[in-house]
C-alpha cells in the first residue's frame, strides 16, 4: 500500500479521492498542483470550485451566475457509477476526467492531459458533453430532467442479486413529490412567482439528497427522489427532514409571509419490478397524502416495515 502510495505521488496523472460527503480525502502532487490545494487540507468539492472560480484559477467555469451552475452540478455530481468528460484549465491545459464512485459514494476522480488534440476534433467534443449535459439537466431549475432520473430509477431496478438493503429484497425507495396548491400560486401570484417556488423547492430539496440520491423533476411541479439501497424508514426521515425544510423556507425576499408546503408518497423498489410500476404505486401513495389533507408524507400500503 505503501508503494502505491508513493506511486500516484509522483504520477504525472491527477488522482483525487473524495468522500460521500464531497469531501477531498485524497490527493497525489499532480491534482493538488492543478487545482492549488494545500497538502494538509481537506477541503468540500463545492468550497474548493468556489475559492478557485472567484480567484481565476483551476477549472475554468464561464457561468454568469456561479452559485446557481455549482448547485446544478452538484445535483448531478456522482449520480453515475463511471462518468468520463473534458474539461479547460485556466493554464490552458485540456484534461481528460473520469469519476468512478461506489455504492457508499466515495469517489475516485482520475485527470489525463490531452491538450495535444487537435482544436477541431476538441471543439466537437465539447459540443457533444454540452447537448447530454442538456438534455439531462431541467432548463428552469438546473437539477436532473425526468430522462436522467427515469434512467437511474432503471438502473437501480437492474441492481445485481445480492445488492439489498433488507430481508424483503429491496433495492431501495423511490419517493413521489408535488408541491401543494400550486395552481392556486401560479393563479394568484402569477408564473415568475411560481418559477420562484419551484427553483426555491428544487435548492432547498437538494440541500438534504446525499450523494448516492438522485432528485429530478419530471413536470410542472412534481419531482422524483431516487433513494438507493434505503430502508422505508429511512426514507421517511430524509423525505421528512425535506418538509420540514420547505415549511421553512422564504422564496420571496419581498414577502415574507409567503410560504409553502409539499406532499410525497413512498413506495419500495423491488429488482426486476418495472419502473412504471414502481412510480405508479409512488403516485398513489402521493395521491392519498394529498387526500389526507396535504403537506405530508404517505407510504405505499405495500410497504412492509420493521
Amino acid at each position: 500500500m505503501l508503494q502505491a502510495a508513493r506511486l500516484m505521488e509522483a504520477a504525472g496523472v491527477c488522482v483525487a479521492v473524495y468522500d460521500e460527503g464531497d469531501r477531498l480525502r485524497y490527493a497525489n502532487r499532480a491534482f493538488r498542483a492543478a487545482w492549488f490545494i494545500e497538502e494538509s487540507e481537506h477541503p468540500l468539492w463545492s468550497e474548493l470550485m468556489r475559492r478557485n472560480f472567484h480567484a481565476r484559477r483551476g477549472t475554468v467555469i464561464k457561468v454568469e451566475n456561479f452559485e446557481a451552475w455549482l448547485a446544478s452540478t452538484i445535483s448531478r455530481r456522482g449520480k453515475a457509477g463511471f462518468r468520463a468528460f473534458e474539461t479547460d484549465l485556466h493554464d490552458g491545459r485540456w484534461l481528460w476526467m473520469t469519476e468512478t464512485t461506489q455504492d457508499d459514494g466515495w469517489m475516485l476522480c482520475v485527470a489525463s492531459d490531452i491538450t495535444s488534440i487537435r482544436p477541431d476534433e476538441r471543439a466537437l467534443r465539447q459540443d457533444r458533453d454540452d447537448a447530454i449535459k442538456a438534455s439531462h439537466t431541467d432548463e428552469l431549475t438546473g437539477i436532473p430532467s425526468r430522462r436522467f432520473v427515469m434512467a437511474k430509477l432503471a438502473d437501480m431496478l437492474a441492481a445485481p442479486a445480492g445488492v439489498v438493503e433488507d430481508e424483503h429484497g429491496s433495492v431501495g425507495c423511490v419517493a413521489v413529490l408535488d408541491i401543494d396548491n400550486f395552481k392556486y400560486i401560479n393563479d394568484r401570484f402569477g408564473h415568475s412567482v411560481g418559477d420562484a417556488v419551484l427553483r426555491d423547492f428544487a435548492t432547498t430539496l437538494q440541500q438534504h439528497v446525499r450523494r448516492t440520491d438522485v432528485l429530478g423533476r419530471v413536470g410542472g411541479e412534481e419531482f422524483v427522489l431516487i433513494l438507493p439501497n434505503t430502508t422505508a424508514e429511512d426514507a421517511e426521515v430524509i423525505v421528512g427532514r425535506m418538509l420540514e425544510a420547505v415549511r421553512l423556507s422564504r422564496p420571496l425576499p419581498e414577502q415574507t409571509s409567503f410560504r409553502y408546503t409539499f406532499s410525497a408518497g413512498i413506495s419500495f423498489a423491488e429488482r426486476g419490478t418495472k419502473a412504471d410500476e414502481i412510480y405508479r404505486r409512488a403516485d398513489l401513495a402521493l395521491y392519498a397524502a394529498k387526500m389526507r389533507g396535504r403537506n405530508q408524507i404517505s407510504l405505499d400500503p405495500d410497504i412492509r416495515l420493521g
